[in-house]
């Protein structure tokens, strides 16, 4: 009985991806029927010209991005709840977003203190994306050193938290001497993007998304041993210090490639694990990790679709739209799973 009811929820989320998939596809300042999308997709021309060039220059990459993203902050998220025991746990815990950040703040706010021609390669979309992924590895290298003299897991989320504050505050001193048009694009930058990415950087993300969920899914096991304690899972054998290593790697490297790429973007992981775990009602991972992958997916397509509604003229930010519709979507769960309890 059990197994027939995540047979169906997990059809019923395949079904809804593919379909939010085409919708998302469809929708936008310029609406294309999904009888064109389809066949596009399917490898046939579209009725218009224009309609096949928006479709795979612009809103299929745009998807693509938005399923990579929600798919690996929502595996992030889960790891991280698991290995902490902390339900406020996100796949930014660890300091990796305030890393990010901090790399893009020397970037974009410290430019003019550079040669003309150094400023102008930094400033690129190539430069800023190199200055992330050096800011997240830098934060990640540093959480792992501290990480093999701990051996409390709890500890190194206070360490995580502190790092996170420390680079805070060094973004802050920089936002304080800089110009009004380097602030705004900073902010720019801070508000996520999923779009202008080109086929190679989605790649790149594919591949930095792939190898995380490699080693997300060698730790399934392990995360169950751990959701008991760290005492039964040292009883069950399991070598705590080399399954820590494990998660923590590939938290960084799915939360660092996607924040380098698009930007940080919040609420996804913390909220996806929660909502995995009321719809499906377990606490096995092997089933948590590919609902979780399933609901990144829809959510982020979900919330992206939001964000360019038919008839608007721009594109609202995205970390706006994650926090603005999934917020609710989860006390409305947490509530109603308290009325049925």
């Amino acid at each position: 009985m059990f197994k027939t009811r995540n047979t169906i929820l997990f059809t019923i989320l395949s079904l809804t991806l593919l379909l939010i998939l085409l919708l998302n596809i469809s929708f936008g300042q310029v609406s294309i029927p999904l009888k064109e999308v389809f066949k596009s997709l399917l490898g046939s021309t579209a009725s218009k010209d224009t309609w096949e060039y928006i479709i795979f220059n612009f809103r299929l990459p745009k998807a693509i991005t938005a399923i990579l993203v929600g798919i690996g902050l929502s595996v992030a998220g889960l790891l991280m709840q698991t290995l902490f025991r902390n339900p406020l746990a996100g796949p930014y815990v660890l300091g990796l977003s305030s890393g990010s950040s901090l790399g893009v703040a020397f970037v974009i706010l410290g430019a003019s203190l550079l040669p003309t021609f150094l400023s102008d390669s930094l400033l690129s979309s190539y430069g800023i994306i190199l200055a992330s992924c050096l800011g997240s590895f830098l934060v990640m290298l540093l959480v792992l050193i501290v990480s093999q003299r701990l051996r409390d897991t709890a500890t190194i989320l206070i360490v995580g938290l502190m790092f996170s504050s420390f680079t805070s505050a060094i973004v802050s001193v920089l936002t304080y001497f800089s110009s009004a048009e380097q602030l705004q694009k900073f902010t720019f930058w801070s508000m996520g993007n999923l779009g202008n990415l080109s086929w190679q950087n989605i790649f790149i993300l594919f591949v930095s998304v792939l190898v995380g969920l490699l080693l997300s899914l060698l730790s399934i096991k392990s995360l169950d041993a751990l959701l008991l304690g760290e005492n039964y899972a040292k009883s069950l054998g399991l070598n705590i210090k080399k399954s820590r290593y494990i998660i923590i790697i590939a938290t960084c490297i799915l939360a660092g490639s996607i924040t380098a790429f698009a930007g940080p973007i919040a609420f996804v992981g913390l909220a996806v694990p929660h909502l995995a775990k009321l719809l499906f009602q377990t606490s096995n991972h092997k089933i948590l990790f590919w609902s979780t992958i399933l609901i990144g997916g829809i959510l982020m397509l979900f919330c992206d679709m939001i964000s360019q509604l038919p008839g608007l003229d721009f594109t609202l930010p995205i970390n706006a739209i994650t926090s603005i519709i999934g917020a609710p979507i989860v006390i409305w769960l947490l509530i109603w799973k308290r009325n049925l309890t």
